[in-house]
């Protein structure tokens, strides 16, 4: 982005262009109660050099995958990309058409389109798929709302295995009182027990949102909650991770109404925490209530094959009592990403994929308790795992960072009852001594040490606390 700098003078030429004296009179549609009334808690204007020395500061704080040995996960994770997938997307044609406002115009922009969704239907055995979303977080949200729309209710239960973020963008979304969010915790093992389900659904509950493999890895029983789900008439939202249904169970095949996933893991770069991709299907009664766009394959009058943009449901197409959703684009270059990679890696690549990150993630785990750590949960994990530290997962982290190995995410980020928890992901690229280099750092902090002094003691005789 380039620094555009404008003076007093300049602003005042502006305004007297645009009709206006002051500045504030462009906020007079805005009432007065809502406005803010002081200064924006910001620095002060900056000078071109003075702007881009502080961004180059900032950008240095950032520790790319590539340079560290991280097992941070929680919806973003170090997936293998061919190289080709990079090649192939920066070819101009694909490049330049990013997130196109007129897709309807272009035949090659809707051709993609198509096979993206078509790639979504087959990964997750749904009858039909969106253009893609902008994230995980909105594809959850939008997915909330369409089901509330769909049951005309007002109740929507998450479960306390729900990704935290996206948790957040749902309540965003809600806040003003339409829609009532309510959480079921977790059982002992890390899923979702039915009896618990029972106890809090109701002929209200407008749809259960679960996400499986959940945001502390655990796999949750879809099939035995599914039932619970319908018996009230509510819609099942099943939030998966795209690489783990190359051995789990798709969503589709749970009977789930809808499904929705954060897509970054298809070939999408971890790069400064976006951009993403939200990825949306449903079953085929839905279709008509789904947010964004859907294209679809014709033939024209002399039976050649063409592309349409068959539904687009928001409020500047139809009637605004109609429209599903505000949503106006997609995440068009990070879908066509998403589909590249899903046609270089194919069905078995996806298999390898997954079945390394369950076997690297589960040798990990094993390692870590053989040093007499301990995971937090007992339920059938995926990739990724919650740990129980003796000390503040903070201090692990911080210790583990000047070994340039960034060991996972402080779990007392999101809920402080669990600053000693410490959640691990593994993939496919994780090498044996990442994963020891990872095991002899943590060794510091392991439970039962041979000197018998407790870790927070280890930490006040190293001058870390």
């Amino acid at each position: 982005m380039s620094y555009v700098p404008n003076t007093d003078a300049d602003r005042k030429k502006m305004l007297e262009v645009i009709g206006v004296s002051r500045f504030e009179d462009l906020l007079d549609a805005v009432p007065k109660e809502v406005r803010l009334q002081e200064p924006l808690k910001i620095p002060p204007p900056a000078s071109e050099l003075e702007l881009f020395a502080d961004l180059r500061k900032l950008s240095r704080q950032n520790v790319p995958v590539s340079v560290s040995n991280s097992f941070l996960g929680g919806g973003f994770y170090d997936h293998f990309t061919p190289a080709a997938a990079d090649f192939i997307i920066r070819r101009p044609e694909f490049l330049t058409s990013y997130t196109p406002y007129q897709a309807e115009v272009a035949q090659g922009t809707l051709q993609i389109i198509y096979e993206f969704q078509s790639l979504i239907c087959a990964l997750t055995k749904m009858e039909a798929a969106n253009a893609s979303l902008y994230d995980g977080a909105s594809a959850v949200a939008e997915a909330a709302l369409m089901a509330a729309h769909a049951t005309e209710r007002k109740e929507i239960l998450v479960t306390e295995g729900l990704n935290p973020n996206y948790l957040a963008v749902l309540e965003t979304y809600v806040t003003g009182g339409a829609y009532q969010v309510r959480s079921i915790p977790l059982g002992p093992s890390g899923q979702i027990e039915p009896e618990m389900l029972k106890k809090a659904i109701s002929e209200k509950t407008a749809a259960l949102i679960l996400q499986t493999p959940n945001f502390f890895g655990c796999l949750e029983e879809a099939k035995e909650l599914e039932p619970i789900v319908h018996t009230v008439g509510a819609k099942f939202v099943a939030v998966f991770d795209p690489i783990s249904l190359g051995m789990v169970t798709p969503p589709g095949e749970f009977n789930a109404d809808i499904a929705v996933a954060e897509g970054q893991s298809l070939g999408v770069p971890i790069s400064y925490g976006g951009p993403a991709v939200g990825l949306f299907a449903a079953k085929r009664e839905l279709v008509r209530r789904m947010p964004g766009r859907i294209a679809a394959r014709t033939t024209d009058a002399e039976g050649k094959i063409g592309y349409v943009l068959t539904l687009q449901t928001r409020e500047q197409h139809i009637r605004r009592e109609k429209a599903t959703s505000n949503i106006c684009t997609n995440q068009g270059l990070m879908a066509t990403l998403s589909t590249v990679f899903m046609s270089l890696v194919g069905k078995q690549g996806l298999l390898q994929m997954a079945r390394l990150s369950y076997a690297k993630a589960h040798y990990t785990a094993a390692l870590l308790e053989s040093k007499g750590f301990k995971r937090v949960y007992s339920a059938p994990f995926f990739k990724e795992f919650a740990l129980e530290l003796p000390v503040p997962a903070s201090k692990v982290v911080s210790r583990l960072r000047k070994s340039n190995i960034v060991p996972g995410i402080d779990l007392g980020k999101y809920d402080k009852k669990r600053k000693n928890q410490l959640l691990i992901a593994v993939t496919e690229k994780k090498l044996r001594a990442d994963i020891e280099s990872l095991a002899e750092g943590m060794s510091f902090f392991r439970p039962q040490t041979g000197s018998g002094i407790a870790p927070e003691r280890k930490l006040e005789a190293a001058g870390q606390v």
